[in-house]
């Protein structure tokens, strides 16, 4: 009889881990397999979650109390951080107090199992700074499975070439150290350009996926049609920046078109972060000024952006673990009835 009570309360416990795991727990190391996103068991992931904004102007979200109310109220499965390079306070200006702003919540990240993109966020080629900030981050967090690179946000003015060039040294750089985690590429003109690069690839290296970056109120037809045609030639697409708003972060909230952006993403299993964990007066920013720095936002805290980006991502959320919870459930069901028929059985042969 003890050994079926132990039998049991191993299963129990088997069954409630697969209820509560986390996204880490749930899908491992990721990698590249074609233009897919695939984890561990080799099943295609598909990301979603929200970027903080400018590290060097938004600091007070950067905080591991804000990435467990994103990851368990939201939802998110990735969190981006905005690690400004160039600006007054980024990383240029203020390395050490830029690294302390990152490790609180990369470290959170870690902690709650979800993944985290560490995004060297500017329009420019910096090459000298992002290789020594680069190595320094495979160095404290290549070894996590959590972490993924974004090596450059959106380059303005840069040709593919030049991009790519500069791309080739920070990945080399950090497969030096890390061989695994995924490195987002930015792509040419604010990473929009994913036609171009699906024409002229970067080779030689695994797991690399390439950034597309979309604002719904400006970003229409044209731009998904550039994304089509990169999907059509098998690029690996990540959709590491979106917003309803116009491409300016402001102005009016396009749902329609968003919707559109959604359909197509979803259709093609692409990864996709919204922008931003701010309070900034603008449309993008899903916050505003009476939000707290440590989460717990309620519905006045969130700005039109942030109820909608909410909604959104606890959907998607939620559908998985609504899956969860029915699969369990009946499996559940399954073990009391064992248990029962166990007890049945061995009561009959005592009598």
């Amino acid at each position: 009889m003890k050994q079926i009570y132990l039998i049991f309360l191993i299963l129990f416990l088997s069954v409630k881990g697969t209820l509560f795991s986390q996204p880490v727990t749930e899908h491992g190391q990721l990698w590249v397999d074609g233009s897919k996103l695939k984890d561990a068991k080799g099943k295609v992931v598909v990301l979603r979650g929200m970027s903080f904004g400018w590290h060097n102007w938004y600091y007070r979200f950067y905080n591991p109390n804000a990435v467990k109310w994103l990851y368990q109220d939201w939802g998110c499965s990735v969190l981006r951080l905005a690690i400004g390079a160039e600006p007054e306070d980024g990383y240029i200006d203020n390395p050490e107090w830029t690294k302390e702003t990152l490790a609180s919540v990369v470290e959170a990240a870690i902690k709650e199992g979800i993944y985290v993109i560490i995004d060297w966020h500017c329009h420019n080629i910096e090459l000298d700074g992002a290789k020594g900030f680069f190595t320094e981050m495979a160095e404290l967090y290549g070894e996590y499975p959590n972490v993924i690179y974004e090596i450059i946000n959106e380059p303005d003015n840069e040709q593919w070439s030049d991009i790519k060039a500069y791309a080739v040294e920070i990945i080399s750089e950090i497969r030096k150290i890390d061989p695994d985690n995924i490195i987002l590429v930015g792509t040419p003109t604010w990473s929009q350009d994913v036609d171009v690069v699906a024409d002229d690839p970067i080779l030689g290296f695994n797991n690399i996926m390439y950034s597309l970056h979309f604002y719904a109120a400006s970003h229409t037809q044209k731009i998904r049609d550039k994304a089509v045609y990169a999907i059509d030639k098998r690029l690996p697409v990540f959709v590491s920046e979106c917003s309803l708003s116009r491409a300016d972060g402001d102005g009016i909230l396009d749902i329609a078109q968003f919707k559109r952006w959604i359909k197509l993403l979803g259709k093609n299993q692409i990864s996709w972060v919204l922008w931003s964990v701010s309070d900034k007066d603008e449309a993008s920013a899903v916050l505003k000024p009476s939000a707290n720095s440590n989460g717990t936002w309620v519905k006045e805290d969130l700005s039109d952006s942030g109820l909608l980006a909410r909604t959104l991502l606890r959907k998607h959320s939620l559908h998985r673990h609504k899956v969860d919870i029915l699969v369990s459930c009946a499996l559940i069901l399954l073990l009391l009835t064992i248990y029962v028929m166990c007890c049945i059985i061995i009561h009959r042969k005592r009598l």
